[in-house]
């Protein structure tokens, strides 16, 4: 018995042998990567193009409050004394351009007397203005920066609502930062007096004091929208948000590059909606300005304007940010009905007035 034990023990120990050595030649298994969620990538690609911009200004003012009182003005007259200190102020804009063009509010840098641009990646350079569109809240800055990263333009037309949007700015000057939310409405208008060419998108993603004039991207890290101005009755973020269409955004800054300043035709006539008009759809003509383009074309309060151009009149708004797209000088063929019958009126068209926004 034990003789028989023996004789197995070498095959035994064969056999443990060859287990332990195949164990050991078997390849480790690969990890397991889990599967990515979220709009990292998205970030990655949009936020190089996104900056921090700090303003500073001189602001002066009497030594004393009382001398804002009227009955104390003359007093203080004889006294004359002020007192200057600086006010600053921050927000976000967007690198459009690699050569150094940036977008941004105009509310951001309005009446500053020093503009300091932050990149991501820690670069810091003064910024001059190249131009400033307060119809629309936009301004074009400029640094002289090697290196810099613009930001990828989403195709117009594409954004829905309900589409996943992401905030990128610099909200209460701590730094860059992320918020994420959807397309809650496009094309809102009216919020803002002297605002003819609102376009908003609105978003619920956070938008907060210092995230002016920064990114409003896709999923894909593209810029859909400059973010402008909440809805706020506390001052911080309560998921109304707006941004300025880029598509509108890239329109201005090239007009500010080109030309020095954005150049919008004018007609020079007010108009309003109508209804139930048995002719069909159509403005009405509530005012026409003295001497104006439309004046001088014959066009009289009382008509009712069908078509510009042949295309079918659309809302007042539409209108006039279609007038607004032609040039000053060119020839634009309006047709109205007067009295029952149809006119085809020609008006050289002007350039329009600038308007202080509010």
């Amino acid at each position: 018995m034990i003789r028989h034990l023996l004789r197995a023990l070498p095959v035994v120990a064969g056999i443990a042998a060859g287990i332990l050595i195949g164990m050991a030649i078997q390849p480790t298994p690969a990890p397991v990567e889990r599967p990515k969620s979220g709009y990292a990538d998205a970030v990655a690609l949009a936020s190089p193009a996104v900056v921090n911009i700090y303003t500073t200004r001189v602001v002066t003012r009497r030594v004393h409050p009382l001398c804002d009182l009227p009955r104390f003005q003359e007093m203080c007259e004889r006294f004359p004394g002020s007192q200057q200190r600086m006010q600053g102020s921050l927000g976000s804009g967007v690198v459009v351009r690699p050569d150094g063009h940036i977008l941004t509010n105009n509310h951001v840098i309005a009446d500053a007397d020093e503009i300091l641009v932050a990149l991501a990646d820690g670069r810091e350079a003064p910024a001059r203005v190249v131009g400033t569109d307060p119809e629309t809240d936009l301004a074009v800055l400029r640094v002289d920066l090697d290196g810099l990263t613009p930001i990828e333009l989403a195709p117009s037309g594409d954004l829905r609502v309900g589409d996943v949007v992401l905030a990128i700015g610099n909200p209460f000057g701590i730094g860059q930062t992320v918020s994420s939310g959807i397309v809650s409405a496009l094309g809102r208008h009216g919020l803002v007096a002297n605002a003819p060419y609102e376009d908003f998108i609105q978003t619920d993603a956070a938008i907060n004091p210092g995230n002016s004039g920064g990114a409003l991207v896709d999923d894909l890290g593209r810029l859909v929208g400059v973010n402008s101005m909440i809805f706020s009755r506390s001052g911080g973020s309560h998921g109304i948000g707006f941004a300025i269409p880029a598509n509108l955004a890239l329109d201005v800054l090239e007009s500010i590059v080109e030309q020095g300043r954005v150049i919008r035709g004018w007609l020079g006539v007010e108009v309003r909606p109508i209804e139930d008009w048995s002719a069909g759809n159509g403005l009405f003509v509530a005012g026409v300005s003295p001497n104006g383009p439309a004046d001088q074309a014959g066009m009289q309060a009382g008509d009712l304007i069908t078509a510009i151009n042949g295309a079918p009149v659309g809302s007042a708004r539409e209108v006039g940010q279609r007038i607004a797209m032609l040039s000053p000088g060119s020839q634009v063929e309006v047709q109205v009905v007067r009295n029952g019958g149809p006119q085809r009126l020609v008006a050289t068209v002007g350039q329009r007035p600038t308007l202080e926004r509010s």
